[in-house]
């Protein structure tokens, strides 16, 4: 509400009228009834009540986090939130937010360090209560300055040493990719990798080069091309391997919009999927069932990611040190990746 001039009604502007101090009047607005006797008489608490509620006063709620050195709410900083997965960890922070009694607010740092810098900085001076992150980095000495500031901040999605965070098993879902293309016959694989920075690249491409590994096959640096994880970058990396004249019997894209791409390259070098080339994305996006060649991909609980990592925040707000957690992924199997015709 505002007064005739298009001003905020404020506590000074209710002092003014009343003729109480500012000081009495905050303590009148914001204490319990059983408390505000200690503040002012009971007509004068009527009086300033009634005045507030005929001026339609709201109560700064931001102003009074800074009083008291306290906030109920959470920054939250992702690379891109229009990306489905991010999106959907986002809808799961929010909703374990709600059930705790928290808000939050959400930014992109596009992955741009200065980005991220700017945006905390915002976030700070807005007096949140804990960050979270979505877009931390394998080497990350900005998080360690947070840290040592005393900051409390919680990882999502992407893993840095040194930080509680939660993640899905990247590199269990590598390895259940390795097992399941080995079974149906593939032993040459390229690896559509994303962002050499990103744990969840770099944790899901260990996990199927090592079961490659124990399984007698190696893969070589050649065949993994890094890039964005979108289908732009699936269809450009997958142009390149193709271009090298290497002809892989299945990639494995650590994203599944990146799988995506590779699919349209594919057919328009007239490779069949997944007679040809086995195709496999990980996250099981909505889409990759949709496709005209559903897709196989690694299921990571992206929801749950985000809920649970609304908890631990709460924990290190609340001064503790939880421990990290990687959450169990599963693999989904459709027709990109059917068993091979000479298996």
């Amino acid at each position: 509400m505002v007064d005739a001039h298009g001003r905020p009604i404020t506590l000074r502007m209710i002092a003014a009228e009343t003729g109480v101090h500012a000081s009495t009047v905050s303590r009148v607005l914001n204490a319990t009834d059983g408390d505000v006797a200690r503040w002012a008489s009971p007509e004068t608490v009527e009086r300033i009540r009634d005045l507030a509620r005929s001026r339609g006063y709201r109560r700064n709620v931001y102003a009074s986090n800074l009083r008291t050195a306290k906030s109920n709410l959470v920054g939250v900083i992702v690379p891109r939130l229009q990306d489905f997965v991010l999106a959907t960890i986002y809808e799961g922070i929010e909703e374990a937010a709600i059930q705790l009694g928290y808000s939050t607010f959400v930014t992109n740092s596009l992955d741009i360090d200065e980005n991220r810098q700017a945006r905390t900085a915002m976030m700070l001076e807005r007096r949140v209560g804990g960050l979270i992150f979505g877009d931390a980095h394998l080497e990350d000495p900005f998080l360690a300055e947070l840290e040592e500031r005393a900051v409390p901040l919680v990882l999502v999605s992407r893993r840095t040493a040194g930080h509680t965070s939660v993640t899905c098993d990247d590199y269990q879902g590598g390895r259940l990719v390795a097992e399941h293309l080995i079974a149906t016959g593939r032993r040459n694989v390229a690896v559509l990798a994303g962002l050499p920075f990103a744990s969840t690249a770099a944790d899901r491409v260990r996990g199927l080069v090592d079961g490659f590994r124990e399984a007698g096959l190696e893969v070589p640096e050649s065949r993994i091309v890094y890039g964005p994880f979108d289908a732009a970058g699936g269809r450009k990396a997958t142009e390149e391997i193709l271009a090298s004249g290497y002809r892989p019997d299945s990639i494995f894209a650590t994203n599944d919009f990146a799988a995506i791409g590779a699919l349209g390259t594919l057919r328009d070098n007239a490779l069949t999927v997944p007679d040809d080339v086995a195709v496999v994305g990980f996250n099981d996006t909505p889409l990759a069932a949709e496709m005209t060649i559903p897709l196989t991909t690694v299921r990571s609980p992206m929801h749950d990611m985000g809920h649970r990592s609304f908890e631990l925040l709460v924990q290190r707000m609340q001064g503790e040190r939880p421990q990290s957690e990687q959450l169990t992924p599963q693999l989904i199997v459709r027709a990109s990746s059917r068993p091979s015709p000479h298996s």
